[in-house]
Formats: C-alpha cells, structure tokens, sequence
C-alpha cells in the first residue's frame, strides 16, 4: 500500500527534506582535491544532528556512515574512509535526514576540480533526466510514465541507466511503496495521486548498466569500471505541479 500523506505529516516531511538538502549542499561545496571521504561524512553527520534531526543511513540495515559518497566508477552505497579527493573525480553523496517521524532523501554528482567533458556531460544528463522525469510526476499518471522518460533522455545522450536499484516511496520509512525503476514501458505501475512522496532517483552509466556489489556488502560498482552519476530529489504529488521537497539553489 502506498501511504498518502496528510498536511500535518507533509509539514514535518519538508522540516526533513529542508535539513536533508542543506546536508547535500554542504558536502557539494566540500568536494575539492584534498578532502576525504571521511571528512565529508563527518560535517554531513554533525550538521543534521545540529538540526535536530537523526541521518538516515547512519545504521541503516548496518551502513556504517551517515552518507554515502561514491568516487568515479562507484554508482552508489560508497562507505566514507580514508579516501582523499583529486582533481578530476567526480563525487556522488546521497543523505538523508530523519525528522519528527520521517526522512527526507536526496542526492547529486559533484565535480572535483576541473573534470573531462565526458565526466561533466555524464552529471547534466543524469540531472536532467531526472527533470524528464518530473514532468510526469503528476496526478493521473503511473510510476512508469516517470521511469520510461528517465531512460529515454539518458539513452538518447548514449548512456545507459542502472537496473538493479531503483528509486522509491520515502516517507515514515526510509523507503516505501512504490518501487520507482529508471527504465520501463510507460502507462504500467501505480497511478499517481496527491499526497505520495517519491525519492525519483537516476543513477546513470557512461558504459553498461551492469552493476557488482563489493565484498562489504555495500559498494556498488560499475561492472565495466566506466563513470556514473546520481541525482536524486524526494518529491511531493500534488493536484498541480509536483513540488520538490529537496529543492536547494545550486542543486
């Protein structure tokens, strides 16, 4: 069943998105050669609980950090460690922040220093497939017609989008009902209706959407070792326009 949200619970929905997104623009301007991993995970965790709010990953199914950043060839689930920046990399850092109840979840590809123009086309696909997305994330239509606009813009600019991880329903918990793919036949899936809240979340591969997990468990790979990106936003049907919890200037 997918939970529709009443005001009272979209109010605190926004609280959470609100400080969600200022995490993501934070670690954003903390990618620059010379700063790790860890570093980055540190201002993110220290910042939410600032808020007064909790991470959202931080022991989540046993992550062990409270935001995932992944380097270059990692598409998502990357642990923070020693790991420093350097010029050329791009960096994906997903958060989530929990608040009165419930999460906020978001995500972007941030250049390191001057990075190649693959690199730099690969982060303005992936984000604008996201926004291809968005047009259809509107009352009346299904989940589907969101995931097959995704893979149309990202295949069209001769990418591929990942298929083993989707996006999701995010509200209460951390992820809910429905299941969001990047890719599919449209008109399938849910009907979209006011008051449900979507983590619509591109993860997109300059190579093949095939992908291996790490052997901790966590770590996402390419499976051909070429680039990807990420860009995510938590999204609230409405009788209109869809509003994007997450919105912050820059991301």
């Amino acid at each position: 069943m997918i939970p529709i949200k009443n005001e009272h619970e979209l109010a605190c929905m926004r609280q959470a998105c609100k400080i969600t997104a200022a995490a993501r623009a934070l670690a954003g301007d903390m990618v620059r050669p010379g700063v790790s991993t860890k570093e980055i995970d540190k201002a993110v965790h220290d910042f939410i609980v600032s808020q007064g709010a909790k991470p959202s990953f931080l022991n989540y199914g046993g992550f062990p950090a409270s935001a995932c950043i992944s380097v270059n060839e990692t598409v998502i689930h990357g642990i923070p460690g020693g790991y420093v920046l350097k010029e050329g990399d791009i960096v994906s850092v997903d958060v989530g922040a929990y608040y009165k109840g419930f999460h906020g979840d978001c995500a972007a590809t941030f250049p390191c220093g001057v990075i190649s123009a693959e690199a730099r086309k690969l982060i303005d696909v992936t984000k604008q497939s996201f926004y291809e997305g968005l047009r259809f994330a509107t009352k009346g239509y299904r989940v589907s017609d969101i995931s097959h606009a995704i893979q149309m813009h990202v295949e069209s600019n001769g990418y591929s989008v990942v298929r083993s991880f989707v996006g999701h329903g995010v509200g209460a918990q951390l992820h809910e009902e429905p299941e969001v793919p990047n890719f599919g036949s449209p008109g399938r899936g849910p009907r979209l209706l006011p008051g449900m809240t979507l983590a619509i979340e591109p993860m997109v591969c300059v190579g093949d959407y095939e992908v291996r997990v790490l052997q901790d468990r966590w770590t996402t790979v390419t499976a051909d070792g070429k680039l990807s990106a990420h860009y995510e936003n938590t999204v609230l049907i409405t009788d209109g326009e869809p509003e994007i919890l997450t919105v912050t200037e820059g991301c």
